[in-house]
């Protein structure tokens, strides 16, 4: 599963920046971008940032772009409370060993 969602919000300043969440193989990472020559930077998503995702979900179900299994993939992803990078699954698998 590979899946972007993307919103804008408005800072403290009410300037507006644009919040990306990229959700691939269990993994979430979420990212901001304010200004066309800007680079992206992680994003520390705030509980409105978390409902917000969790409704472009739900609207996104109806019209069967999204399985209802990565709906509830998307949901527990997002309660998630570990900021801005990458979390999820990556990194808590095993490789093999040289011993």
């Amino acid at each position: 599963m590979s899946i972007e969602f993307g919103w804008w919000n408005r800072d403290e300043d009410n300037r507006k920046y644009q919040v990306v969440v990229n959700i691939h193989g269990g993994n979430i990472e979420w990212t901001r971008k304010q200004g066309h020559h800007t680079s992206w930077e992680p994003h520390v998503p705030s509980d409105d940032d978390r409902a917000r995702l969790v409704e472009e979900a739900e609207r996104r179900l109806p019209r069967r772009l999204i399985t209802q299994k990565q709906f509830e993939e998307i949901k527990r992803l997002s309660a998630d409370q570990n900021p801005g990078a990458i979390t999820g699954r990556r990194g808590t698998r095993v490789g093999p060993t040289n011993d």
